[in-house]
């Protein structure tokens, strides 16, 4: 006979500290599991619909608004798409700016995600609010996010116009450019952040968690010389390399009737993207300083170890600081440039671009007078939807044969699930855990 503990259900309501909505229904009977379901839960809220019979210049902000937290992803992955489907090039200077505005969001998005998501987790904390502020060390670590969140929040602004919904990059350009005073006032904040994200960087390095899924992954990022998250090749750990507008075809999509978000595999494999997928693919073309400065880390990839997307986020932070101060420094004026004009045509548009949580991918189907008629939006949580689900099933195992009780489980499957940083609201779209 059966211990009543080897069979239980559990209904875990909320899963802390993750973007958006999502639900987790197990069942165990004598120490099996017998079903499991990691679904997004989040209310589809239907924006490429919205898009079709929209004038293709009002889409950038639109989709903006799909997420509070990486909006300028989408804003800049829209644009692109524009671009490339009327042949527009941006000029050097539009580039750089673009790049400093996303190097921005990487701060502060990332930061979010590991001062605030992640860090609890590695001090016994629910919450970084729990923080003892009479604790030298959690009081410095409380001081820190406060400041490096800050810095990222200002570059966006500074370059474009808010930090989140920036309203200033367009089609063809900005419809008003930077003052360059306020870019060079910006280096000193930069600076002195530094070793508070290479502090970051230990901790996450010297993190004791660990997971490696049994089945074999296929990593995939879109891959830069300069590791601008912007421009690049798609690439992927079996060594293939394909054109941005061949994403598509190159992904295979995975009906998950349960869910309100779509799943992705990759030639038949279970797939990752993010900040892990980009080291392992592309550690080499980080920032000099950063790779002299993270050297001792950068040690630990490629890795499978799905916890260590958390520090390769921290190095992608201190990336992005180096790399902007470079580039702020590379600048000795803003040429005054008007945003480049749009003529219409029939067209279809293609644009890919890192987003903090991996690669994103938009394609709109333009008619002549300029008006979307179809609209397509693939998201990282969506890509790494499969993969989140098979390795909380293959923890959850490991834990059931360890004799490990129910709050254990829910614990492990809540902090696996943020390792991922998934965002719900962009894949649809907290974590429901229902144990029934």
């Amino acid at each position: 006979m059966h211990d009543v503990n080897d069979s239980f259900d559990i209904n875990l309501e909320e899963v802390s500290k993750v973007e958006g909505a999502a639900s987790l229904e197990i069942k165990v009977r004598n120490r099996k599991i017998i079903d499991l379901k990691f679904y997004i839960s989040e209310w589809k809220r239907f924006y490429t619909q919205a898009l079709q019979g929209k004038p293709v210049v009002a889409a950038p902000q639109l989709v903006a608004r799909i997420c509070g937290t990486c909006s300028n992803a989408h804003l800049l992955c829209s644009i692109k798409t524009i671009e490339n489907a009327f042949d527009i090039i941006p000029s050097n200077q539009t580039k750089v700016l673009r790049k400093l505005l996303y190097y921005g969001l990487i701060i502060r998005d990332h930061g979010l995600h590991l001062y605030i998501f992640s860090l609890p987790d590695l001090y016994g904390k629910n919450s970084i609010l729990d923080f003892d502020e009479n604790d030298p060390k959690e009081k410095e670590l409380l001081e820190d996010t406060f400041s490096v969140k800050e810095v990222g929040n200002q570059l966006s602004i500074v370059v474009g116009g808010r930090s989140v919904h920036a309203p200033m990059p367009t089609i063809g350009g900005f419809l008003k450019l930077p003052d360059l005073s306020n870019l060079k006032n910006l280096l000193p904040k930069l600076k002195e952040i530094r070793p508070k994200i290479l502090k970051l960087i230990k901790i996450f390095a010297e993190a004791l968690f660990r997971l490696e899924a049994k089945t074999k992954l296929n990593f995939s990022g879109l891959i830069s010389h300069d590791f601008s998250f912007l421009e690049g090749k798609l690439e992927n750990s079996q060594g293939e390399t394909m054109l941005h507008d061949e994403l598509s075809s190159y992904l295979e999509e995975v009906i998950i009737p349960y869910s309100h978000a779509r799943g992705f595999q990759l030639n038949g494999n279970l797939m990752m993207v993010g900040a892990l997928a980009r080291l392992n693919l592309a550690k080499e073309n980080l920032n000099a300083k950063t790779k002299i400065a993270a050297a001792k880390y950068l040690g630990s990839f490629p890795s499978n170890n799905i916890f260590h997307n958390n520090l390769a986020q921290a190095i992608e932070m201190l990336h992005a600081v180096d790399a902007s101060i470079d580039l702020i420094n590379s600048l000795v004026s803003i040429t005054d440039e008007k945003p480049q004009k749009i003529v219409p045509k029939k067209s279809v548009g293609v644009g890919t671009i890192e987003a903090p949580r991996g690669t994103l991918f938009h394609k709109y189907e333009i008619d002549e007078q300029g008006t979307i008629t179809t609209a397509e939006i693939i998201v990282p949580t969506g890509q790494n939807h499969v993969l989140m689900e098979k390795v909380i099933f293959e923890q959850t195992e490991k834990l059931l044969l360890e004799n490990a009780g129910k709050e254990k489980i829910i614990f492990e499957a809540e902090r696996l699930v943020r390792a991922f940083d998934p965002c719900m609201s962009c894949a649809s779209h907290f974590l429901k855990v229902k144990w029934r």
